[in-house]
Protein backbone atom coordinates (compact mmCIF):
# COMPACT_ATOMS: atom_id res chain seq x y z
CA UNK A 1 0.00 0.00 0.00
CA UNK A 2 1.29 3.46 -0.90
CA UNK A 3 2.38 5.81 1.88
CA UNK A 4 -0.17 8.51 2.72
CA UNK A 5 0.22 12.01 1.32
CA UNK A 6 2.59 14.30 3.23
CA UNK A 7 4.00 17.85 3.07
CA UNK A 8 6.02 18.33 -0.13
CA UNK A 9 4.22 15.60 -2.10
CA UNK A 10 2.76 16.47 -5.48
CA UNK A 11 -0.77 15.10 -5.61
CA UNK A 12 -3.72 14.96 -7.99
CA UNK A 13 -7.22 15.32 -6.54
CA UNK A 14 -10.76 15.62 -7.72
CA UNK A 15 -12.84 18.03 -5.68
CA UNK A 16 -16.21 19.68 -5.45
CA UNK A 17 -16.47 23.02 -3.65
CA UNK A 18 -19.83 24.01 -2.16
CA UNK A 19 -21.32 26.80 -0.11
CA UNK A 20 -23.12 25.96 3.14
CA UNK A 21 -26.45 25.85 1.31
CA UNK A 22 -25.11 23.14 -1.04
CA UNK A 23 -24.56 25.43 -4.06
CA UNK A 24 -21.60 24.09 -6.06
CA UNK A 25 -19.18 26.89 -6.97
CA UNK A 26 -16.46 24.74 -8.56
CA UNK A 27 -15.71 21.11 -9.34
CA UNK A 28 -13.04 19.17 -11.19
CA UNK A 29 -15.23 16.15 -11.94
CA UNK A 30 -15.68 17.03 -15.63
CA UNK A 31 -12.00 17.84 -16.21
CA UNK A 32 -8.52 16.66 -15.29
CA UNK A 33 -7.78 16.30 -11.56
CA UNK A 34 -6.22 19.30 -9.83
CA UNK A 35 -2.46 18.86 -9.37
CA UNK A 36 -0.58 20.70 -6.61
CA UNK A 37 2.28 20.33 -4.15
CA UNK A 38 1.16 20.05 -0.53
CA UNK A 39 2.56 23.05 1.34
CA UNK A 40 3.34 24.90 -1.89
CA UNK A 41 0.90 27.68 -1.08
CA UNK A 42 -0.98 27.36 -4.37
CA UNK A 43 -4.30 26.62 -2.67
CA UNK A 44 -6.16 27.47 0.52
CA UNK A 45 -3.90 26.12 3.28
CA UNK A 46 -6.77 24.28 5.00
CA UNK A 47 -7.56 22.48 1.70
CA UNK A 48 -3.93 21.35 1.44
CA UNK A 49 -3.90 20.21 5.10
CA UNK A 50 -6.97 18.06 4.47
CA UNK A 51 -5.06 16.00 1.89
CA UNK A 52 -2.21 15.25 4.33
CA UNK A 53 -2.59 11.67 5.55
CA UNK A 54 -4.90 10.61 2.72
CA UNK A 55 -4.06 7.57 0.58
CA UNK A 56 -4.84 7.25 -3.14
CA UNK A 57 -8.51 6.34 -3.61
CA UNK A 58 -9.52 7.92 -0.29
CA UNK A 59 -12.14 10.68 -0.05
CA UNK A 60 -12.72 13.29 2.66
CA UNK A 61 -14.98 16.27 3.21
CA UNK A 62 -13.83 19.41 4.97
CA UNK A 63 -15.50 22.64 5.99
CA UNK A 64 -13.31 25.75 5.82
CA UNK A 65 -14.40 28.87 7.66
CA UNK A 66 -14.46 32.09 5.60
CA UNK A 67 -11.54 33.60 7.55
CA UNK A 68 -9.35 30.63 6.55
CA UNK A 69 -10.63 30.54 2.96
CA UNK A 70 -10.91 33.86 1.08
CA UNK A 71 -11.32 36.06 4.14
CA UNK A 72 -14.22 38.02 5.47
CA UNK A 73 -16.14 40.36 3.18
CA UNK A 74 -14.68 43.85 3.57
CA UNK A 75 -16.78 46.95 2.86
CA UNK A 76 -13.58 49.00 2.55
CA UNK A 77 -12.79 47.10 -0.68
CA UNK A 78 -15.96 48.43 -2.35
CA UNK A 79 -15.83 51.76 -4.19
CA UNK A 80 -18.45 53.76 -5.96
CA UNK A 81 -17.05 55.91 -8.80
CA UNK A 82 -18.61 58.35 -11.22
CA UNK A 83 -19.38 56.72 -14.55
CA UNK A 84 -17.65 59.59 -16.36
CA UNK A 85 -14.30 58.33 -14.96
CA UNK A 86 -14.48 55.45 -17.45
CA UNK A 87 -13.32 55.86 -21.05
CA UNK A 88 -16.21 56.98 -23.30
CA UNK A 89 -15.88 53.84 -25.47
CA UNK A 90 -16.21 51.53 -22.45
CA UNK A 91 -19.56 50.20 -21.30
CA UNK A 92 -19.18 49.15 -17.64
CA UNK A 93 -21.53 46.20 -17.03
CA UNK A 94 -22.24 44.13 -13.92
CA UNK A 95 -19.94 41.09 -13.83
CA UNK A 96 -17.12 42.71 -15.80
CA UNK A 97 -13.70 42.40 -14.15
CA UNK A 98 -11.25 45.27 -14.33
CA UNK A 99 -7.61 45.64 -13.41
CA UNK A 100 -7.10 49.03 -11.81
CA UNK A 101 -3.72 50.58 -11.07
CA UNK A 102 -3.81 52.18 -7.65
CA UNK A 103 -1.90 55.42 -6.88
CA UNK A 104 0.85 53.31 -5.22
CA UNK A 105 1.40 51.48 -8.54
CA UNK A 106 -0.10 48.16 -7.41
CA UNK A 107 -2.63 46.59 -9.79
CA UNK A 108 -5.86 45.42 -8.16
CA UNK A 109 -8.65 43.29 -9.63
CA UNK A 110 -12.20 44.63 -9.25
CA UNK A 111 -15.60 43.25 -10.24
CA UNK A 112 -18.35 45.60 -11.32
CA UNK A 113 -21.27 44.82 -9.01
CA UNK A 114 -23.60 47.73 -9.88
CA UNK A 115 -23.79 50.16 -12.79
CA UNK A 116 -26.18 53.07 -13.27
CA UNK A 117 -26.24 56.03 -15.64
CA UNK A 118 -24.24 58.08 -13.11
CA UNK A 119 -22.07 55.66 -11.10
CA UNK A 120 -20.34 52.28 -11.08
CA UNK A 121 -19.68 50.14 -8.00
CA UNK A 122 -16.38 48.25 -7.97
CA UNK A 123 -15.70 45.40 -5.53
CA UNK A 124 -12.16 44.06 -4.88
CA UNK A 125 -13.37 41.28 -2.57
CA UNK A 126 -12.87 37.72 -3.83
CA UNK A 127 -16.30 36.45 -5.01
CA UNK A 128 -16.19 33.82 -2.22
CA UNK A 129 -15.11 36.24 0.53
CA UNK A 130 -17.33 35.94 3.59
CA UNK A 131 -18.46 32.41 2.74
CA UNK A 132 -17.67 29.23 4.63
CA UNK A 133 -16.72 26.56 2.09
CA UNK A 134 -17.22 22.79 2.02
CA UNK A 135 -14.89 20.68 -0.14
CA UNK A 136 -15.37 17.03 -1.03
CA UNK A 137 -11.87 15.82 -1.93
CA UNK A 138 -10.87 12.52 -3.58
CA UNK A 139 -7.14 11.77 -3.75
CA UNK A 140 -6.46 10.31 -7.19
CA UNK A 141 -2.70 9.85 -6.92
CA UNK A 142 0.52 10.86 -5.23
CA UNK A 143 3.25 11.49 -7.80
Amino acid sequence: MAAPAKQGDTVRVHYTGKLDDGTVFDTSTEREPLEFTIGGGQLIAAFERTVVGMSPGESRSTRIEAAEAYGMYREDLVLEVDRDRFPPDMNPEVGLQLEVRRPDGVTQLFMITEASDSSVTLDANHPLAGHDLVFDIHLVEIQ
